[in-house]
């Protein structure tokens, strides 16, 4: 049986989710390398990222052909039909980050540039989803953001609060600000605890550079904002149980986390080579199995559509201050970037990540625990 060949197979591909090469809409792909053909039915997602940072193709608008590509579902169409891997050659081994490759995250994304930070998010520098709901713009979003996890933990005066991946220190300062709260923050990023350290100062507000596995003392509430995803299939439990483990008896613990709809024990490989080193989504299923018998759930609060509109504002953000930051990156970064941003926005746009915030206590709270939204 003759095959097909790929210059002839990438193009029906690609239209049976109505995105056309060479064509003229927003979404369609310029070609501008014919290697691009070849190299697409190779290598899959991987090369389909690493082509576009060689500016082999480009689209007027990533995150609506990521949309076409994930809610046409054009992964499993390739899989099933050309066996081509489009998600990517996978990882035999399970990305599960030990207790020293734990930092590879923060020295090779979080530690990249404050300055770049600094100007792509809110001026709380939060790096994890915004609340929507009657916000008008980023700031107003994230902190409605922050507001909701407070809310939800029943902050009080004189608790002791504890942020597992703390970022930059956005909320952990809030907190303090607003609700009277002494914070711990823990994060793996060099660059993250030295700046959240001067950002907090002045306030009740301690920022350590841990792991969440050497974490020690009784905390009245916890709360993880964007770290989970760093944590990996094989230590879900160990991360439950060093939750509860510092929970006081009567405590909340929030987990705010970035999920996908089904369980995987892999990353995605260009995800993992270029933005987030041993990153992977857990599924609701996991998250239930890792706090079975360790913790209570008392709440879970899905609006993964709101990163969507979180993201292209970081976009915005990053388009509209690249001058003032481009001599300490190059253009190939430049790519990288806005592939990263725009292809995940496209994926929440097309519901196949999720964002979840659910409440645990230690035992049940008694007579309940009422929502927040």
């Amino acid at each position: 049986m003759k095959k097909t060949s790929p210059q002839r197979l990438v193009p029906e591909l690609f239209g049976s989710a109505d995105i056309v090469i060479n064509g003229t809409r927003p979404w369609d792909i310029q070609v501008h390398n014919p290697a691009f053909y070849n190299r697409l039915v190779a290598g899959g997602s991987l090369a389909l990222g690493e082509s576009y940072m060689d500016s082999w193709w480009d689209c007027e608008a990533l995150d609506q052909l990521f949309y076409r590509i994930l809610r046409f579902r054009l992964d499993q169409q390739a899989a099933r039909s050309i066996k081509l891997l489009w998600s990517g050659i996978r990882s035999a081994a399970t990305c599960s980050p030990g207790r020293f490759r734990a930092f590879a995250i923060g020295r090779r994304h979080y530690d990249i540039g404050n300055d770049l930070f600094t100007l792509m998010l809110d001026k709380w520098m939060n790096y994890s989803c915004a609340y929507w709901r009657d916000a008008g713009n980023l700031d107003e979003a994230q902190r409605s953001k922050m507001d909701l996890i407070c809310r939800k933990l029943q902050l009080q005066p004189g608790m002791r609060l504890l942020d597992v991946g703390c970022g930059w220190g956005g909320l952990a300062a809030y907190a303090a600000k607003r609700y009277g709260v002494e914070v711990t923050g823990i994060t793996v990023s060099r660059e993250q605890a030295k700046l959240a350290r001067k950002r907090c100062r002045g306030l009740p507000v301690t920022i350590e550079k841990k792991d969440y596995r050497r974490l020690n003392g009784t905390f009245d509430r916890i709360v993880s904002v964007g770290m989970f995803e760093h944590v990996g299939a094989g230590r879900y439990r160990t991360f439950m149980r060093r939750i509860r483990g510092c929970l006081a008896p009567e405590g909340l613990f929030l987990l705010h986390t970035i999920a996908g709809n089904r369980s995987v024990r892999f990353c995605d490989p260009w995800i993992s080579k270029y933005i987030f080193p041993n990153s992977m989504l857990p599924s609701g299923r996991q998250i239930a199995s890792a706090a079975e018998k360790l913790l209570v759930m008392e709440d879970w609060h899905s609006f993964g559509p709101d990163y969507d509109p979180t993201l292209l504002a970081w976009h915005h953000n990053f388009i509209a201050n690249w001058n003032r930051i481009k001599q300490a990156y190059d253009g190939r970064f430049f790519r990288m970037w806005t592939y990263y941003l725009l292809a995940c926005a496209g994926s929440f746009r097309a519901r196949r990540n999720q964002l979840w915030q659910i409440v645990f206590s230690k035992e049940g709270l008694r007579p309940g625990y009422r929502s927040v939204r």
